[in-house]
């Protein structure tokens, strides 16, 4: 149904519980060029799924290397999508008036779930699997600290230990984030840790790192592969992770046919690539499959540019080299992001799939200074009166720009964007902005990094 009372008043397009999509969408499908194949680290060959088998369920690697454009949701995961979904697209009608703009501006709101973001659509599934298999303890690592309270409150639900290596910089500027994630049973530790061999290691040669998801990713997979009770569990980049967040999309497609429109473009931003890919693969599947061509754009930040900046390129997923080779957007896998405070998005790469459509042109990217992004964000909480995510703030600003070229142009486009998690937990940084003591940070090559790319025949 819709709420809809007038042009000055917010428009929201509800569905039903039982309109909650009952499979997922795998846009390996219909991809209009085959992805490059996941190499072993250590012979530079295809993997298969014994490789992978020590870090994720059979589950999840099944759905890894699927070509299936279907794969059903099973039914305890969709009762835990009961919680929050389908969650609400709104027409920012107010924001429209702010700007004075002939676009009409629509957002997939899904900061309503019980750890405030998009993330619990992939927590929930992969801790499913992991206790169908029996699975004890999940390691997992995360940057701002949604993808971290996700799993803990999917952990919780699914009775699994969990434990959370968080980026140190997100673990000094969000003490909120780490509170939830050990309210929900979580243990968490700042990365670089003590607790691995790997973060010992970089504790001595850099005491002070600010750490990273690159980082983080290290010390979680040597976690998981040092315990047989322990398997891991990444929260973007992998194709499964994007399949699971096809729930954002599948529902915003019905949703923009409730309000009568289509988009012309649709923005979200990406730091791994799930929520992006979440909001705009099923779309790109309609394209692909002959339907109408949409513009779409992944945001990301000016201080770790790695689709605007970075190379096409077979590299590691992790800093510390464990992790098998992928073909992706890449700043190199050493490179370490100056800490903004969209945690999220501080990664040296890309997801394999969102780069793979880059490179191939069927969408497009762009990077925003925090500052702008966080201008953006005081914007919108002022007109639509929600507090977004650093993260998403990213998005807001494009659609911005976006909808204030429609005025300069006097085209009326649709646009909408994923408004993935609220801000919350992130008001150290809107203090930080509204006092004028928010730092942009320029991206700096750093040419070591992109030397040792690894040597890919």
């Amino acid at each position: 149904m819709s709420d809809s009372r007038g042009d000055d008043r917010t428009t929201k397009f509800l569905l039903s519980e039982d309109q909650i999509p009952r499979a997922w969408y795998n846009i390996a499908a219909d991809l209009p060029i085959p992805p490059a194949p996941v190499l072993h680290p250590g012979t530079g060959q295809p993997i298969g799924p014994a490789d992978l088998a020590p870090l994720f369920p059979m589950a999840l690697i099944g759905q890894e290397v699927s070509t299936e454009r279907e794969i059903e949701i099973p039914e305890p995961v969709r009762e835990a999508y009961r919680l929050y979904r389908p969650s609400p697209l709104f027409r920012a009608r107010r924001l429209e008036q702010v700007l004075d703009t002939p676009a009409h501006i629509y957002y997939k709101y899904e900061g309503g779930s019980p750890a405030g973001s998009h993330k619990p659509n992939t927590a929930i599934a992969q801790a499913f699997y992991n206790q169908q298999e029996g699975t004890k303890r999940i390691a997992t690592e995360t940057g701002a600290g949604q993808w971290g309270s996700a799993l803990a409150f999917a952990g919780a639900m699914f009775n699994l230990e969990v434990k959370v290596y968080m980026v140190r910089a997100s673990y000094d500027q969000k003490p909120y984030r780490r509170i939830l994630m050990e309210t929900y049973g979580a243990e968490v530790v700042a990365s670089p840790s003590p607790t691995t061999n790997y973060g010992r290691g970089v504790l001595a040669e850099h005491p002070d790192s600010p750490g990273s998801l690159g980082m983080a990713i290290s010390e979680a997979v040597e976690d998981a592969a040092t315990r047989d009770d322990t398997k891991y569990s990444l929260g973007s980049v992998l194709n499964h992770v994007l399949i699971h967040q096809s729930v954002v999309g599948l529902e915003a497609i019905e949703q923009m046919a409730m309000a009568g429109e289509e988009p012309d473009l649709i923005i979200a931003c990406a730091g791994g690539g799930s929520n992006f890919a979440g909001l705009a693969f099923p779309f790109l599947g309609l394209t692909f499959r002959g339907g109408r061509k949409y513009r779409v754009i992944a945001v990301e930040p000016e201080a770790a540019p790695s689709l605007t900046r970075g190379v096409y390129a077979y590299d590691f997923g992790d800093t510390g080299k464990m992790t098998p080779l992928v073909k992706m957007f890449t700043l190199g896998s050493d490179f370490i992001p100056e800490p903004i405070h969209a945690g999220g998005l501080r990664y040296h790469g890309m997801s394999p799939l969102v780069s793979l459509l880059k490179d191939h042109g069927d969408i497009e990217a762009r990077a925003v200074h925090q500052g702008p992004a966080f201008a953006a964000a005081v914007a919108f909480a002022r007109a639509e009166g929600i507090l977004p995510a650093p993260e998403s703030a990213h998005a807001i600003r494009v659609a911005m720009d976006e909808a204030i070229a429609a005025k300069a142009s006097g085209e009326k486009k649709v646009i909408l964007f994923n408004l993935s998690g609220h801000g919350h937990f992130d008001l150290a940084a809107y203090e930080r902005y509204l006092s004028g003591s928010l730092e942009d940070y320029e991206y700096v090559p750093d040419e070591a990094a992109l030397a040792g790319l690894p040597k890919v025949g």
